[in-house]
């Protein structure tokens, strides 16, 4: 059984008025004092940003309880210094960024300038593993047109600086300002991928192979497929279910591969549209369905994903556990519903924050 992973960026915030406060360091040197081998914990760009990855998991059920224990942990950590997690993608309330001290950090700062500044963003990345790069790069070819639906069904980031953008997921609208981030064309083969990336990394506009942003790729270090479109999610069960997609979009995509059937042509242009799609109204308005490209209601398309991976979510054992997911999510709302519903009952971005910091630890 495929294994899956996750990584997830969460914002460290004042616990009563909400304001990202930049005290990773202090973060990570409380949790390196209760377990001086921690790995679990990083630091990110900016230090209003923690970083957690769990362990590969075959289970859903343990990898569930892995991010709630691991969001848990964090909130301690950060308590004990004085502020909180929130598991936001974009902070509500105005804030200044502070840059982390790394080399690589100032070398982004210097070369990018102004639109390094705006990347306070927080993702949740799902590593599932392949069997090799050929088996990895067919599968990239192949889950391109869905992954704007995994965009839709995590968008949490309707705020920025104060101000409601119109958006669901506004995070991939500042994400996608670096040059190497967003959709692609197809690869075709494992050697053509690896060239595209020395050829990016040759034109001196991106510092090495970690800097290829795309919306899914090959990691660089370990033997899986990233897939890096989705917004950090508002609650734990909301990256369980993508992480479930995710595993079933790739183990769908190896066997279309294996069977010989195409991967589908789309080009980077229409992807672009249904990326913009899933970022302006989440579960909220139409998506592209991935077949057509085409508009058609978000719950249609959502239960299209199930649809398309449903052979490989009953052989993985979650077929039950996504459908409930699914359904709940889209009666519901995403995080970007909550995040809107808290601004409408408590009519404070500041009571969003603190809204939102309790809602990260379930």
């Amino acid at each position: 059984m495929r294994t899956v992973g996750v990584e997830e960026e969460l914002l460290l915030v004042d616990p009563d008025s909400g304001d990202p406060k930049a005290l990773a360091a202090a973060v990570l040197a409380r949790a390196a004092q209760d377990d001086p081998g921690q790995e679990i914990f990083e630091k990110e760009l900016f230090g209003q940003m923690l970083e957690f990855a769990t362990h590969p998991q075959a289970d859903l059920t343990a990898l569930g309880e892995e991010i709630v224990r691991c969001r848990k942990e964090a909130g301690r950590h950060a308590g004990e210094i004085g502020c909180a997690v929130a598991a936001l993608a974009t902070s509500p309330l105005p804030v200044s960024p502070s840059l982390s001290m790394n080399e690589r950090y100032r070398w982004l700062a210097e070369r990018y300038g102004i639109p390094t500044w705006d990347q306070l963003v927080c993702g949740c990345h799902v590593h599932v593993s392949v069997e090799s790069d050929e088996e990895g790069v067919a599968v990239l070819d192949r889950i391109r047109p869905w992954l704007s639906v995994l965009r839709a069904i995590s968008a949490n980031s309707p705020f920025w600086q104060g101000q409601d953008t119109g958006y669901a997921g506004y995070r991939s609208r500042v994400w996608n300002r670096w040059p190497s981030a967003g959709p692609t064309e197809p690869f075709g083969s494992a050697e053509q991928y690896h060239r595209r990336v020395a050829d990016m990394v040759g034109t001196g506009a991106i510092l090495d192979e970690g800097m290829v942003y795309f919306d899914a790729r090959l990691s660089a270090r370990y033997p899986t497929v990233e897939i890096r479109v989705a917004d950090v999610c508002l609650y734990a069960d909301t990256a369980v279910l993508i992480a479930a997609l995710s595993r079933a979009l790739v183990e769908t995509a190896a066997r279309d591969w294996r069977a010989g059937r195409p991967a589908p042509g789309h080009s980077v242009s229409l992807l672009r549209m249904g990326d913009w799609r899933a970022a302006r109204f989440g579960l909220d308005g139409d998506l592209l369905d991935p077949a057509t490209m085409r508009p058609r209601p978000a719950a249609q398309v959502v239960r299209a994903l199930l649809e398309h991976t449903g052979d490989a979510l009953t052989d993985f054992g979650d077929a039950a556990r996504a459908g409930r997911a699914v359904e709940e999510l889209l009666r519901d709302g995403n995080g970007a519903r909550e995040q809107r519903r808290l601004l409408e009952r408590a009519g404070s971005l500041r009571d969003v924050v603190t809204g939102c910091v309790r809602l990260t630890q379930g």
